[in-house]
């Protein structure tokens, strides 16, 4: 496995797990509640995307890998 899939594996539930805390239903409009499943899980990716690819780089940057 690379390093890049570990941190992926890593990250993804650990960015999963804060995204609980917000309740992004509240901003649709009502009964849209897979509209706003759709969004929750493209932020969730967004967001494992950009901190993986940041601590990959900082870490092959740094060396440490």
């Amino acid at each position: 496995m690379s390093a890049k899939t570990i941190l992926y594996l890593i990250i993804t539930p650990l960015v999963i797990w804060a995204l609980e805390s917000i309740n992004i239903t509240n901003v649709f409009k009502k009964n849209r509640y897979y509209q706003a499943r759709a969004v929750y899980l493209i932020i969730a990716l967004s967001l494992s995307y950009l901190t993986v690819n940041f601590f990959y780089d900082f870490f092959q940057y740094s060396k440490i890998l």
